[in-house]
């Protein structure tokens, strides 16, 4: 089924299908450059760096440009947070039905490796940008319309939740365009695989020392069975594992900064993963607060992630809760 037809089905509201079709129209151009690699220039770095005071590649540079060029073209959207502008950009159509926010090329630092990459999109309602400015982008992840990311790998995909599940597409490079593969993906409860950087481990705090822990004991251990680690660097590429096979995705507040609560940025990040996972049969929590509940103070703030497998989630929010008793 092709993504129009899918859109029409399951949405009855058509800008927000116009602006689906939009991002995914990125995506499609998005991933042209990506499979260019060197022979774009894509693969190199700048001398910018974004607000995160990230040095920039070329490609976060050019997929930003694209993402935006394909959102003011919608004439749905009224404004757009990205990864890479310090300040929120507000179109013309400032009355439009929708705010984006996006993280247009996460995991770019794999460009040099020829590994996976991804855009992130959160879908939020124009609460009214043209007074409030960038505070009408402040929403909880639970009032976003749709979320999605495109995954630009041995095959492009785009996973995609209105709300009503989630759902998987596989970009048909002979048609550019893109065909439902996977629909209604269910997450496993139960999990033996875990994905974090364990090079800081010595800087998390106890109850993420204590689940890993015991995983690492694996059958002799409390948990009774071994389990694999998995790190991609990707936040897509991670989360897409969860997705297609189970496990947990830990990216936790730990003390190396103690200035950061967490690493990941809430609006484009973690909100539209959370709401992915969370239609996907999954959780997501920050340690003892579910993401999606988070009210945001600023546009690029960040927060801590435990996301995945429901009961392994649940597990972490009760090793949380034991230790602040």
């Amino acid at each position: 089924m092709q993504l129009d037809v899918f859109l029409k089905q399951v949405s009855l509201n058509h800008a927000l299908n116009v602006l689906i079709w939009h991002a995914a129209q990125a995506g499609i151009e998005i991933a042209d450059l990506v499979k260019q690699g060197a022979l774009q220039g894509v693969t190199e770095k700048t001398t910018s760096t974004n607000v995160q005071g990230e040095t920039q590649m070329q490609l976060d540079i050019r997929s930003h440009e694209v993402a935006l060029e394909q959102f003011r073209a919608s004439a749905v959207v009224a404004g757009v947070v990205s990864e890479e502008t310090e300040e929120a950009i507000v179109f013309e159509t400032v009355d439009a039905p929708f705010l984006v926010c996006m993280d247009p090329l996460d995991g770019s630092s794999n460009l040099s490796i020829n590994g996976v990459v991804g855009s992130i999109f959160s879908i939020l309602p124009n609460t009214g940008v043209a007074t409030q400015g960038e505070l009408a982008f402040l929403q909880p992840g639970q009032a976003q319309r749709a979320a999605l990311y495109i995954m630009y790998g041995p095959a492009t995909l785009m996973v995609l939740t209105l709300g009503q599940g989630t759902h998987v597409f596989t970009l048909d490079h002979e048609n550019d365009s893109f065909v439902l593969t996977q629909q209604t993906v269910e997450i496993p409860a139960e999990t033996s695989e875990f994905a974090i950087n364990a090079s800081n481990q010595r800087y998390w705090q106890p109850a993420v020392k204590r689940y890993i822990d015991e995983c690492l004991q694996g059958a002799e251990g409390e948990r009774g069975r071994d389990f694999n680690m998995r790190w991609c660097a990707s936040m897509v590429m991670d989360v897409h594992r969860i997705l297609a096979r189970g496990g947990v995705f830990l990216y936790p507040s730990d003390n190396k900064q103690p200035i950061k609560a967490g690493r990941l940025r809430l609006l484009y990040e973690a909100n539209p993963m959370s709401l992915l996972v969370a239609q996907a049969g999954g959780e997501s929590i920050t340690g003892l607060e579910d993401v999606l509940a988070i009210q945001p103070t600023s546009c690029h703030q960040r927060v801590p992630v435990l996301l995945g497998s429901k009961k392994e989630i649940q597990r972490l929010r009760e090793y949380h809760q034991q230790a602040t008793e």
